[in-house]
């Protein structure tokens, strides 16, 4: 197998990307670098296509290298031929080499081993025949030992072997998996009679080929729990319990590969092997394996609806230049109270008692609004968790007494708590209580949610499916990329960035981001190059770190954008060519560049530089909005002065809401009830749409109508009403 060859064919890009994406993966380089700076030579692939393709690289070298390892152990045993060899080289997945090799891997006892060392082999051969003018039951007389004492134990032992032949044949194995994959279907039944959260699975069914990820993951964890029993069957169920069972759909394949016409003595031996090989073996272990590879698709699906959601919680635009109090609800605890100014530094904090079973509100209300007259408050941050919803009756209520202009939001808070007991949050904030630190993150959370994000673990971060139920390490691995492609397209202040966001940045890692913040503590970084003086920052990693690192405060303008060093001397070069100045970039006077360019025409300029194209059109962007956060093109935040409740929803009410979470069957919306409404996939646009973040993203402030209300159960139904 050609791997790039493959590739290409797979992600439908051209095999000069690939080459080149895979040596530039293989020299080291990191994705954000490769997909910024190396357009050229990747042909634009963003930063999702190249991770995609990373990832699959990945995966099919694993795949040639238990090939390699399958033949070499198949050749130690003096069994490899060219066949088993050409059969090797066209498996395209690691259980199809598994196959091939099931019938020379070292097995424990089994009843067909034993029939073997029986001397049975050949009366199993002799049955397979189904010679119409053999007789079994006087052939296998020839074979009655001590160890063998009747006919019947001789026949038994030869279906014995017949049975392991079959299951550990790799082309009848293939068959049934893909067959069963695509005409197969999952069923789940109830376990217990009590009402749990998998009541809609204890008389389920439904064909494997359309059973969406998030039901798989459903299923799975009602299994797990022993709520529900999961069988796979090779076709549908029959609907009439009372009706005559039709002929399994993998036996009946064997059947027809195996058995003979006329029908003979033998032949209704194999038939019986073939039953027994389907029932004891190949469907307890196809299942597992059919099992498996839905859980792998439904858990790869999850992940990347997870990053998908991750990256949009991480993209929310800052709140920059307001005063913001932060609100962690609680009950009997009391609410945890953190203000922070506008660059994110604590003024003051405090605890109230607004919530059952104190109720102190009187009191709370006297002693926030001193706070906020005080501090000069801007904006309150609550968290979403326990007690949200009569703190933000309680907020909504102080807001319309005070004399001050003050705001709310809802804000996230999962991880918040986790954050506050860490070793990171007790390093930042010593003097205070862990349940305190958590209002402060929920406060800064608002002021720059990437910078206060990048202290969790991106899978506490709550925007997933099911997260707790998948592989650890693949579900690291992707959200740790998710957050390094965010983080290295904001760029981070190379004198203010915590160690938490420059650990996050391309070509940086925990050590050289505690370097960079020890180099700071002396000397303050005057420009981009600086960084070389750091400990840990060689030519490599400058190279992959450089462009996404800023120095507002130094005298080249070039090092507060994302203009790569490697690319200055262009930079210059296209300022000159066009009659402009470092200075006017800096003073915001370069609007005609582009049309100075395009008088110019782009790609004589771009040959002019000896640059790319894609690395011009780049730079152009650059030297229009020199320093500019690629967030602040986003939906801004919605900040709310007043509270509804669900009761006051009408269906037919049309609100603007934010999203908080997207799913594989559609989005949740907060519209400031405190309760999240659902636009089903099918109500989230005028067009089919087949996967709901093609649509939106979490932190996407929509306008949606109420469908219905259910206040029991409290749920909200919405549709997404679409700007034309």
């Amino acid at each position: 197998m050609n791997i790039n060859e493959t590739l290409a064919k797979e992600l439908g890009i051209r095999l000069n990307q690939v080459n080149a994406a895979v040596d530039l993966l293989d020299q080291g380089n990191t994705i954000p670098f490769i997909a910024r700076y190396r357009k050229e030579a990747t042909g634009g692939l963003d930063d999702d296509a190249l991770r995609n393709l990373g990832e699959r690289l990945t995966s099919l070298r694993a795949l040639e290298s238990r090939k390699e390892e399958v033949r070499r152990l198949i050749e130690a045993q003096g069994n490899l031929t060219e066949e088993i060899s050409a059969s090797i080289d066209k498996a395209l997945t690691i259980t199809e080499v598994d196959d091939i090799y099931r019938p020379f891997r070292p097995k424990r006892k089994t009843r067909a081993s034993v029939a073997i060392e029986r001397g049975l082999e050949p009366l199993s051969m002799l049955m397979l025949l189904q010679n119409p003018k053999t007789d079994m039951e006087k052939e296998a007389e020839s074979f009655l030992t001590e160890e063998v004492p009747t006919v019947q134990d001789a026949l038994q032992g030869a279906m014995d072997i017949i049975a392991q032949q079959v299951s550990d044949d790799a082309e009848y194995r293939k068959w049934i998996r893909d067959t069963i994959l695509e005409k197969g279907w999952l069923t789940a039944s109830a376990k217990t009679e009590e009402d749990t959260v998998y009541r809609m699975y204890y008389d389920f069914s439904e064909s494997l080929k359309t059973l969406p990820s998030h039901r798989i993951l459903a299923i799975n964890r009602g299994e797990k729990e022993e709520v529900l029993t999961v069988k796979i069957l090779t076709d549908k169920p029959q609907e009439d319990p009372t009706a005559i069972p039709k002929e399994n759909r993998a036996v009946a394949y064997l059947k027809k590969r195996l058995c003979k016409e006329p029908a003979v003595s033998a032949t209704a031996y194999v038939a019986t092997a073939l039953e027994d090989a389907w029932t004891r073996l190949l469907q307890p272990s196809i299942s597992t394996e059919i099992r498996n590879i839905l859980t792998e698709r439904a858990e790869e699906q999850a992940i990347h609806v997870f990053g998908e959601n991750l990256k949009g919680c991480l993209m929310i635009p800052p709140v920059k230049g307001k005063v913001v109090m932060g609100f962690d609800p609680a009950y009997r605890t009391g609410c945890k109270i953190a203000v922070v100014d506008d660059a994110g530094n604590l003024m003051a904090t405090t605890v109230v008692y607004p919530t059952p079973p104190q109720n102190k509100k009187e009191e709370a209300e006297k002693v926030l609004a001193a706070l906020i007259q005080k501090c000069k408050v801007d904006v309150i941050s609550i968290g979403n968790g326990t007690a949200s919803k009569e703190s933000e009756i309680f907020v909504a209520g102080l807001i319309k007494k005070l004399s001050r202009p003050v705001s709310y939001i809802m804000t996230n808070e999962a991880g918040a708590s986790v954050y506050s007991a860490s070793k990171l949050g007790a390093q930042e904030f010593p003097e205070l209580d862990v349940s305190l630190r958590s209002a402060v993150s929920i406060a800064r959370r608002l002021q720059d949610p990437m910078a206060e994000l990048v202290k969790i673990e991106p899978k506490s971060i709550g925007v997933g499916q099911y997260q707790h139920d998948m592989n650890p390490k693949r579900l690291s691995e992707s959200l740790d990329g998710v957050v390094e492609s965010c983080v290295s397209s904001v760029g981070a202040d190379l004198n203010t960035a915590s160690p938490s966001l420059l650990a996050r940045i391309a070509g940086i890692n925990q050590t050289t981001a505690k370097n960079i913040c020890e180099y700071r503590k002396e000397n303050r970084f005057k420009k981009r190059s600086d960084l070389k003086k750091v400990k840990g920052i060689g030519d490599k990693a400058y190279t992959q770190c450089a462009g996404f690192l800023r120095v507002p405060e130094s005298t080249e303008i070039l090092d507060n954008t994302a203009v790569h060093p490697e690319s200055y001397t262009a930079a210059k070069e296209l300022l000159k060519l066009t009659g402009l100045t470092p200075e006017d970039v800096k003073a915001h006077k370069v609007g005609k560049l582009p049309h100075t360019i395009e008088d110019m025409g782009w790609q004589k300029t771009a040959d002019i530089l000896g640059i790319g194209l894609p690395t011009l059109k780049d730079m152009v962007d650059e030297l229009l909005k020199p320093g500019r956060d690629p967030r602040a093109e986003l939906d801004a935040p919605l900040l709310r002065e007043d509270i509804m409740d669900i009761n006051s929803l009408q269906p037919g009410m049309e609100l603007t809401g934010t999203v908080r979470n997207v799913a594989d069957f559609g989005a949740f919306v907060d519209i400031g009830v405190h309760q999240d409404g659902l636009v089903h996939i099918s109500k989230l646009s005028n067009r089919f749409v087949k996967r709901a973040m093609d649509v939106v993203s979490v932190g996407d402030v929509i306008q949606v109508r109420v469908l219905d209300v259910d206040t029991k159960k409290n749920r909200i139904s919405l549709e997404r009403i679409e700007k034309n």
